[in-house]
């Protein structure tokens, strides 16, 4: 946000040089100036003066030649006559000279606005070209800039009020392919009107998926009739990245990371934009496309500068998340009531195992029959200690029950088990400690067979309990095990949601005053219990340690999250965990109520992201017909399994695990 003088071309470019100095030596690629910038928007009539108009077009041949030495895109306001008629214009130059100018679609000439008076819209041209700094130059508002070495990058421009009208300009460049849209702004401020700048920036991004750049006048325009705040935004598909400080005294700028991969994705997911581009096919195809070099900044890759979350699934400030944390639990309620009126069924079975998923499973039942009229009593709630079962979790398991005032019953699996065990001869039949996947998966087959025959017995059906992020990792126990129920309300739910979900519910009172037990089961490790300490089981705490085995949920939930939302490879989901936490202020992965103590290393974040790569491509694929019907739950979009998951092959699993291993140790 350079300063300007009104009518000083000379002090406006050596302002906006030093910035793009400043933006190129911070790793910038696109710099964008205010509207008029090289002028001053202020400059009325003088506008006219032929002196005037040719200082400005020194000055953009000064700031094209200083993109040839920074490598750097400007986009820089100015006024050009054109075919005898004077433009309000865009000048977009790269490679040390200008390679394109767009005019201003749209002339305010209403309220505090007489642009009218000195310009004309860019309807009004007659060239589709025009001499500059002795180049032929595209001009007109039909034109997308796209590098050549960043093939995502492509850039068009619009000025001002262009996005203030019902369709702008660059709604229809975005859907032409622009991903990277700029306004040039000189909007004066009034009370209220900088809020409004972020709606409507807000909303335009969102609307053509793509980042939008916002650069206004500030100080050094005349205050004669108007003042100026400097507002300068940018944002990503509806989502703020930066924005500068307003009524600052000095030049000053800023940056962020602006993610194309990102951009082309969601594009490329919601499929009503490409219906809309086919709308309007024919206007698509008259846009012209001027390629351009680009010098990418070095190093290559570089440290993020956008704001990246540890936990993406939880909002780290308190009030969203237990806002979050309140619809959640609406929706899933409210999916399970419907699912129960559409059945006609007035029973739920569900199994307690004393640990998170089935505890927030049994309290999203206990809040879906309040809402139904239907006395708690009618969830039939079941602890089915095994071999490994603890003593902590089985206490917590009645306990949990009792509290909900849920139908608490208590089957011991274990003779039905060793009669599974001995039927197929297993060495844990004769007295052998083998303790295999075989052992494991009787026991949570057990489990879920006693509870479909429990509910054909009581006319119920069976709610399931497994989460988001133990199907994605294959961390169940396929077909009659805890992958199978009749409604599954946590499946879209990551595990490090349920935590909080657990932790809200029992402060807000939920289920009574007397809630300590939730917060024993959120201090319990996380477990399947499946393998005893000794072969007499009993034991007082969790033997198996499921983070162990397949990593820990903060960093596996980050990876799901970043691959199943934006479709990153895993060596950039690693990289960004690399440049978001490896930093020595931010090697801490911290909970509501604990640090951990150990800083992740890339040495770790690479093994739990072997682990995690191998068992999403060779376990998931087998549970895409997993959880038909669960409500859906996500961060910025939907997250459903539904579609999510897929059998890629084995060639597709191995160029991914080679893409981790090449992941740089230092």
């Amino acid at each position: 946000m350079p300063r300007v003088r009104v009518a000083d071309p000379v002090f406006n470019v050596a302002e906006s040089v030093v910035l793009l100095r400043q933006a190129a030596a911070a790793g910038a690629v696109l710099v964008a100036f205010p509207e008029l910038g090289l002028s001053a928007y202020t400059c009325d009539d003088l506008f006219h003066q032929q002196a005037l108009l040719q200082a400005c077009e020194v000055a953009l041949g000064e700031i094209a030649a200083v993109t040839g030495e920074t490598g750097t895109v400007a986009v820089v306001g100015l006024p050009l006559r054109v075919d005898h008629r004077l433009f309000n214009c865009a000048a977009v130059c790269a490679g040390g000279r200008v390679i394109g100018v767009v005019p201003k679609t749209y002339l305010p000439n209403y309220g505090e606005f007489y642009e009218a008076r000195q310009f004309q819209g860019a309807d009004t041209a007659v060239s589709h070209q025009l001499l500059l700094q002795g180049h032929n130059v595209p001009f007109g508002t039909d034109l997308i800039f796209e590098a050549n070495q960043l093939p995502l990058l492509k850039l068009a421009c619009e000025i001002c009020e262009d996005v203030w009208v019902p369709i702008p300009p660059s709604s229809y460049a975005a859907l032409a392919g622009a991903t990277v849209l700029v306004n040039l702004s000189a909007s004066n401020i009034t009370i209220g009107k900088a809020d409004y700048r972020h709606r409507l920036v807000s909303l335009q991004s969102s609307r053509c998926l793509a980042a939008y750049l916002y650069s206004s006048a500030g100080l050094g325009e005349s205050t004669t009739d108007l003042g100026w705040d400097g507002q300068a935004l940018i944002y990503e598909s509806g989502e703020l990245l930066a924005e500068s400080a307003r009524f600052v005294t000095d030049s000053h700028l800023i940056t962020a990371d602006v993610d194309l991969e990102r951009v082309s994705r969601e594009r490329m997911r919601q499929n009503s934009f490409g219906t809309s581009a086919a709308h309007h096919a024919p206007q698509l195809k008259s846009y012209r496309r001027v390629a351009f070099d680009l010098r990418l900044p070095q190093p290559v890759p570089m440290r993020l500068q956008r704001p990246l979350e540890r936990f993406p699934y939880v909002p780290s400030r308190s009030a969203e998340r237990d806002e979050r944390c309140q619809e959640i639990v609406n929706i899933q309620a409210n999916a399970l009531l419907q699912r129960l009126s559409a059945t006609h069924i007035k029973k739920l079975v569900i199994g307690i195992s004393g640990g998170l998923d089935s505890t927030h499973a049994l309290l999203v039942c206990a809040a879906a029959m309040d809402r139904a009229g239907l006395p708690r009593s009618a969830i039939l709630a079941y602890t089915m200690p095994g071999f490994a079962t603890s003593t902590r979790t089985l206490a917590q398991a009645r306990r949990l029950m009792q509290l909900v005032g849920c139908s608490a019953q208590e089957i011991d699996i274990r003779p039905s088990c060793l009669q599974m065990l001995a039927d197929i001869g297993h060495p844990f039949a004769r007295g052998e400690p083998v303790h295999d996947i075989a052992f494991e998966n009787v026991q949570a087959g057990e489990r879920t067979s006693h509870l479909f025959r429990l509910a054909n017995q009581h006319g119920g059906f069976v709610v399931g309990t497994g989460d988001l992020s133990e199907l994605a990792l294959g961390w169940c126990t396929y077909g009659v095990g805890d992958h199978m129920s009749h409604y599954n309300v946590n499946a879209s739910v990551p595990k490090t949601l349920i935590k909080h979900l657990v932790r809200w519910v029992a402060a807000s009172g939920a289920v009574g005053a007397d809630a300590a037990v939730l917060d024993d089961i959120l201090a319990t490790p996380i477990s399947p219990e499946l393998v005893p300490g000794n072969a007499a089981g009993g034991q007082a705490a969790p033997v198996q340690d499921t983070e162990e085995v397949v990593g820990p949920y903060e960093l596996q939930d980050f990876h799901l999250y970043q691959i199943l939302r934006y479709g990153y490879a895993p060596t950039k989901v690693a990289f960004l965990a690399w440049t978001a936490w490896h930093d020595a202020d931010q090697g801490r992965w911290p909970d509501d109520t604990e640090v951990r103590r150990n800083a992740y290393t890339l040495a770790d974040i690479k093994r739990h992201l072997r682990n995690f790569c191998w068992r999403f491509f060779k376990t998931s694929q087998f549970k895409r017909s997993c959880v038909p019907n669960a409500p859906k739950i996500g961060s910025g979009g939907s997250l459903s399994p539904r579609g999510a998951w897929r059998a890629p092959s084995d060639g597709e699993a191995t160029v991914w695990m080679a893409d981790v291993e090449r992941i740089p140790d230092v």
